[in-house]
């Protein structure tokens, strides 16, 4: 049996939380999609730390889609995190933001995104991008494979 992909999505709006599940629901994008609120609660995921340490329930996404506008810790500091750190350095990470400002573009860019969409206010635009980039990020593109967590002995050196 194969391991059901995951998508994170890192967004603290409920109502564009909303928006995201139901244009993936919309677009049948059938992975399991975990939901964090904050940047800080995105890092505690991606370390499978607190309550996320079960990988079995909380697999390595296959893409991140992340918004740039977080409580706690931003998303440009989520990703500083995620390609600082080997095991998931090449993780997806599509910026899903309502910034158009130029310099979140560049920075988000300059930081290793691999994506920036903008959030567009009207739902059926916004729903036809996210089920475009879920069809993407989980059935077209090929993504790197994701490493097997290391067990606690290794990550001690002993």
């Amino acid at each position: 049996m194969t391991e059901q992909k995951a998508i994170l999505l890192v967004e603290d709006n409920p109502d564009d939380e909303e928006l995201t599940l139901r244009a993936l629901e919309q677009g049948r994008v059938i992975n399991k999609i975990v939901v964090v609120r904050d940047g800080e609660e995105a890092l505690e995921y991606l370390n499978g730390k607190g309550k996320f340490s079960n990988r079995k329930t909380y697999p390595l996404p296959q893409v991140a889609l992340l918004d740039l506008k977080l409580p706690k810790v931003s998303g440009l500091e989520v990703l500083k995190f995620i390609r600082s750190d080997p095991t998931i350095q090449t993780l997806p990470v599509v910026i899903l933001t309502s910034s158009s400002e130029e310099e979140d573009i560049i920075a988000s860019y300059k930081l290793g995104a691999n994506s920036f969409v903008r959030k567009p206010v009207e739902f059926t635009r916004f729903a036809e991008a996210v089920r475009h980039l879920g069809l993407y990020w989980m059935l077209i593109n090929q993504p790197p494979p994701i490493p097997a967590p290391r067990a606690r002995s290794e990550e001690k050196g002993t």
